[in-house]
């Protein structure tokens, strides 16, 4: 028969939020499956360690504890914060922790209980390599997304996407090394940025990947300005160590719809993006939707 701790253990390994329980040193102790859902990371590379820095958002939540303030908005019995998925996306989650003590009072340990934050709307990011800084420029852009969308949504100011890919991102990694296709990348973006219309932001939103937030009024536009921006990336002059590397980009371009989510809008963004990289590179695509700029 099985005794009382493989009774408890087995009851919290099928609680359907995340739970981890981190002894006082920090390292992790118990990692149920729920927990593994949520960030990719397995039980088997987590128990035994302290949390990945990617993951310590989910552990830095003491909402029932007055001396440890900390970001983010509070939600329901948790508090909104911004992991790292094994993959590199940020996952939103909602988080709450807790200080395990003795009968004596004496701290020893800590349980962190998380979910998904699905009315937090997830957005797609491109991919992020371990120890990438690009979550740094992913964030920062997230702020100016969610102004831009909120004035979609308070005042319909049009907002339109570019996702950007740089198509030789990946081959100059490979042939040349992270440092040469880091430097290729910053060569790119300022090209692009020197090149942006007044109010529109560009950054980074993968290893190889870029967003503009332009101002468009339809999609036939924003796609003409991608156009233009994809002539000037491959005017970039990048040089490394003699060679001279032409570049080329991949865009999908989308635009706000009515009853859109902010997801939905780079989701459709995403998709057209993918669809110029299947069409062979070099090629700008355009999300199904509000395209033509005459009056219906």
């Amino acid at each position: 028969m099985a005794d009382r701790a493989e009774l408890v253990e087995a009851a919290l390994d099928v609680y359907p939020e995340g739970l981890a329980l981190l002894d006082e040193a920090g390292r992790v102790v118990f990692w149920n499956r729920a927990a593994e859902t949520v960030t990719g990371h397995p039980n088997a590379g987590i128990i035994g360690r302290e949390l990945p820095q990617a993951l310590q958002p989910l552990s830095s939540c003491g909402v029932f504890e007055r001396s440890q303030p900390c970001e983010g908005p509070t939600l329901g019995r948790g508090r909104l914060v911004h992991a790292q998925h094994k993959q590199g996306h940020d996952i939103p989650t909602i988080a709450r922790r807790v200080i395990l003590r003795d009968p004596l009072g004496a701290r020893i340990g800590i349980a962190t209980v998380f979910h998904l934050a699905e009315h937090a709307n997830a957005l797609p990011h491109g991919e992020t390599s371990e120890g990438s800084e690009v979550r740094a420029s992913q964030a920062e852009l997230r702020e100016h997304l969610d102004a831009e969308f909120e004035r979609f949504e308070e005042e319909g100011a049009p907002l339109g996407i570019l996702w950007i890919t740089v198509d030789q991102a990946e081959a100059m990694r490979k042939s040349h090394g992270a440092r040469a296709c880091e430097a290729m990348l910053e060569s790119v973006e300022r090209t692009l940025a020197n090149h942006l219309r007044g109010g529109d932001e560009i950054g980074r939103w993968g290893d190889g990947e870029f967003l503009v937030l332009a101002h468009e009024p339809c999609g036939e536009m924003l796609a003409n300005r991608a156009r233009v921006l994809g002539g000037i990336a491959r005017t970039a002059d990048f040089r490394w160590w003699g060679d001279r590397l032409s570049l080329t980009v991949s865009v999908g371009t989308a635009i706000t719809q009515a009853g859109d989510t902010l997801a939905e809008l780079l989701k459709r963004a995403q998709r057209a993006m993918e669809a110029s990289v299947h069409a062979g590179g070099n090629h700008v695509a355009l999300a199904p939707g509000r395209g033509s700029c005459s009056p219906s």
